[in-house]
């Protein structure tokens, strides 16, 4: 994989506005815009990734506390298509109740929005994927949901490790290590060509593939 990806008007994000939350299929937005989910531990960074790749240090909220999260956010990009930031999932210190209602209502979501074009899942790059990672991977890939694995937090791992840690979490989750992207919200490190592969899950190229 190219560590350099060209750049053109379909990977530039020149909008991005919070459009609502929901806890339920009843609640999400009405039409048709394409969708890519964001899916990862309640303390990955996935809200500073999400503000990374659309250059707003705010869009997002973040906290110090993991699993603040609880609903189904979208955000509207360009006004062509929906970032949607689904709960953060697996921190044991989250309530019990918070944590049973993270399955019902992401899989309603997952399993019946035909707007889906796949999920971006974030993993810590520092660690190898964890049981529920592994067990989220697992889920999507046998209902054939497009997904891309992001090691995020790289900026924290020496680079004479990071692919290493790379190849490790490739192992682990049954992909080719070349398809994960490595990412650091506080460099930027992996924007590029994480948008690069947003923008042909999404179908703005026609060469758009099911997942990388």
């Amino acid at each position: 994989m190219s560590a350099a990806y060209p750049m053109s008007p379909s990977l530039v994000i020149t909008s991005a506005e919070f459009i609502k939350a929901a806890t339920q299929p009843s609640h999400f937005p009405v039409g048709t815009l394409p969708e890519v989910a964001f899916a990862g531990r309640s303390n990955v960074g996935k809200s500073s990734l999400i503000n990374c790749l659309v250059q707003r240090r705010k869009l997002v909220r973040t906290s110090r506390i993991p699993g603040r999260t609880q609903t189904i956010n979208f955000f509207c990009i360009n006004g062509a298509w929906h970032f949607v930031d689904l709960p953060g999932y697996g921190f044991a210190k989250v309530p019990e109740r918070v944590r049973a209602a993270w399955r019902p209502m992401v899989e309603a979501y997952l399993t019946a929005r035909a707007n889906l074009r796949g999920i971006v899942q974030i993993m810590d790059a520092r660690h190898p994927p964890t049981a529920d990672d592994l067990q989220l991977w697992i889920w999507l890939r046998d209902r054939r949901i497009p997904s891309i694995a992001v090691l995020t937090k790289v900026d924290k791992v020496p680079r004479s490790r990071r692919q290493a840690k790379r190849r490790e979490a490739a192992s682990n989750l049954g992909i080719e290590d070349g398809a994960i992207v490595l990412f650091s919200s506080e460099t930027g490190e992996g924007r590029e060509e994480l948008l690069h592969h947003l923008a042909r899950l999404i179908g703005l190229f026609s060469d758009s593939p099911e997942s990388i």
